[in-house]
């Protein structure tokens, strides 16, 4: 987190856009919830995470592409807490086909992120349980 009061409460109000609004929508539990209660096919859930995946992003990339303060990451040249959130959920908008080209600067944040080591190590295709 930076030091600045102003600049924490910056990257605070990120933080809130992936982990509040497209998070909890797509995680496992709430899948399959829709799968097995509500009996919708892989296409439905597929539109389903596509929808709150695009609407979250529509909104981080508005307040990423308006902010003088960002740099190669979320909030500066240096990762924060703000970047730790939108880098998994650019790895499930592309396991659910969403488009990124209206998102350069989270693809651009995703891309920088992805350059770091303990990002690459934590990547979901290199866990032990990755499928």
């Amino acid at each position: 987190m930076p030091d600045d009061l102003y600049d924490r409460a910056r990257v605070r109000a990120l933080v809130p856009v992936v982990g509040c609004d497209i998070h909890p929508l797509n995680n496992r539990r709430v899948l399959e919830y829709v799968k097995k209660t509500l009996g919708c096919d892989d296409a439905a859930v597929k539109a389903w995470c596509a929808t709150w995946i695009t609407a979250g992003f529509d909104a981080l990339e508005k307040m990423l592409a308006g902010d003088q303060r960002r740099g190669r990451f979320c909030f500066g040249d240096a990762p924060t807490l703000a970047d730790v959130y939108p880098v998994p959920q650019v790895e499930s908008a592309r396991r659910f086909g969403v488009d990124l080209a209206p998102y350069p600067a989270i693809v651009a944040i995703d891309r920088a992120c992805g350059e770091l080591d303990a990002f690459r190590r934590t990547a979901p295709a290199v866990q032990p349980d990755a499928k």
